[in-house]
């Protein structure tokens, strides 16, 4: 039985979404060290140990992402200027405060580069890193930039609710254990989620060989 062009698309979807993530793997384990590590130290030493080991698994995967590419990837060097700020402020200070503000800056940073791209510039900051995989019209290309932006806004503010304001009537370990488990399932959970949303939103957009 033929396929109709709406199974196609999503077929093309699927693939490409694999194919993608294959093809960097690599990438993928080295963007989630930091992360990774930061939980095993949590559940072992607690938030300050974490904290430095996290510093020094963002230090450990830019060199070498250089060491490999020869590059800097921008949002592994956002991260380690965030992180060495902040995370070092929580050391200095035996203060979790700094590091629970983390996630947020990154988000909101990310937020701002994305809608300020929305505005100036030939290309969106979603077009410059798919477009040479993905062909879209421009519209689309801008509709797509915009939802991330603002996810990234809400993100951000949504792990300040959780860090900050969610569970009050909790004490204060049970609730940074709740704000960890958060930065580490939660968010990693939504973006895969709005992932999924956007690919499939954008899926009768693309442009495939109907043959």
């Amino acid at each position: 039985m033929l396929l109709s062009l709406t199974e196609l698309r999503v077929r093309r979807i699927l693939v490409f979404i694999l194919r993608f993530q294959l093809s960097n793997y690599m990438k993928l384990l080295l963007d989630f060290f930091p992360l990774i590590l930061f939980f095993a130290a949590y559940k072992y030493y607690g938030i300050f140990i974490a904290t430095a080991v996290a510093i020094a698994a963002s230090i450990i995967q830019v060199m070498f992402f250089w060491f490999r590419k020869k590059r800097f990837e921008p949002t592994h060097i956002i991260t380690l200027a965030v992180i060495v700020i902040f995370g070092g402020m929580t050391l200095i200070f035996r203060d979790d405060t700094f590091i629970k503000w983390k996630p947020t800056i990154v988000e909101w940073i990310f937020a701002t580069i994305v809608l300020g791209s929305q505005l100036i510039g030939r290309r969106t900051a979603i077009e410059f890193l798919l477009g040479s995989q993905i062909q879209l019209p421009k519209q689309i290309w801008k509709n797509v930039n915009l939802a991330w932006g603002l996810f990234f806004l809400v993100v951000g503010a949504l792990n300040l609710y959780v860090a900050f304001f969610f569970r009050l009537d909790l004490d204060e370990p049970t609730r940074t254990d709740m704000w960890v488990n958060f930065k580490v399932f939660g968010l990693m959970g939504l973006t895969l989620v709005f992932t999924i949303i956007q690919m499939a939103l954008i899926a009768k957009h693309i442009k495939i060989d109907e043959k």
